[in-house]
């Protein structure tokens, strides 16, 4: 995204990373892909049903059609990857996704898209709906409306063995580091390069890639010293890695992520609604306890809720 926040990981990360292939499920730099989700594997496995009043507030023309395409870069783990069949779109985002599809009686139909196709995707009215630990934004708001659910902040991780002591922004000066492209991690080291410079001292040496898996190869390769990832995805990375990287310093920028709502589409009271309902019933909580990400509940969603 314009700067998207979140990161997904691939299904490589259901195995030992070798590699370090931590896919992060942001699909194929054409833009998309095959790989989709099942409703039923995850709304049904919570319980979720329809709720009336709820469904009665999706505009007419999606309730008729019965579904709606989501967009996701599935490689963005836990929050969104490809799972070990190579094909299904699995994570925390996937099964929030389909149980509030459930409470509004739409079926979430996931693709696995590049993140920064997302947007530009959602304004041509090419996807209905984007999911993808998108952190709100204003910048963003000024192209797609954000329902909110989770909050993150963003991490760094670096090799266990031999890595550099990063413990903010301002230790990047001189650094190799490897981000997802249109993330906020991108953004982030940006903007410290010139502030770098600015102090003379050396600018950040940035490496953008279409994937978060790619991000992470470019770590465990040598190519860069430094990864950013959003809190959550970074934590799952170093998880997965064997041993491999480690998290270094503490966690900087929370902020809330937001489902990513096409202007005018009358979708966002309607998943606000839902949201609300499934953190009344506990659903909400059984999804973050799934994944191990209990620390970023939110427990007031709302609307275009970013203040920078």
């Amino acid at each position: 995204m314009f700067q998207p926040r979140p990161f997904r990981i691939a299904s490589s990360l259901v195995v030992p990373l070798v590699v370090v292939a931590l896919a992060a499920g942001c699909g194929s730099s054409s833009g998309s892909s095959s790989t989709q989700s099942t409703p039923s594997s995850s709304a049904g496995a919570f319980g979720v049903t329809k709720d009336a009043a709820i469904a009665a507030m999706v505009p007419s023309a999606i309730a008729a059609k019965g579904s709606i395409t989501v967009a996701s870069d599935a490689s963005y783990a836990p929050m969104e990857y490809v799972a070990a069949n190579g094909s299904t779109v699995v994570g925390a985002d996937v099964d929030l996704g389909h149980a509030l599809g459930a409470v509004m009686g739409v079926k979430f139909n996931f693709e696995n898209v590049t993140f920064d196709a997302i947007i530009p995707g959602l304004a041509s009215g090419k996807y209905g709906l984007g999911i993808s630990s998108f952190t709100d934004t204003l910048a963003r708001q000024k192209v797609v409306d954000f329902v909110t659910y989770f909050v993150a902040g963003t991490s760094f991780y670096v090799k266990a063995s031999g890595g550099p002591a990063i413990g903010s922004l301002a230790d990047l000066c001189g650094r190799s580091v490897a981000v997802e492209n249109g993330t906020t991690e991108q953004s982030d080291a940006q903007a410290q390069s010139k502030k770098c410079t600015a102090a003379g001292k050396p600018a950040v040496l940035l490496h953008a890639y279409p994937t978060q898996n790619d991000a992470n190869l470019a770590l465990s390769s040598g190519k860069a010293d430094v990864g950013m990832a959003d809190s959550p995805v970074a934590a799952y990375i170093v998880q997965q890695s064997n041993g491999q990287f480690k998290l270094s310093g503490s966690a900087y920028g929370t902020a809330p992520y937001g489902m990513a709502v096409p202007k005018n589409s009358g979708m966002t009271e309607p998943i606000l609604a839902a949201m609300k309902k499934l953190i009344a019933d506990g659903v909400y909580t059984k999804i973050l306890d799934k994944w191990g990400i209990q620390s970023g509940a939110l427990t007031n969603p709302g609307i275009n809720q970013a203040t920078s």
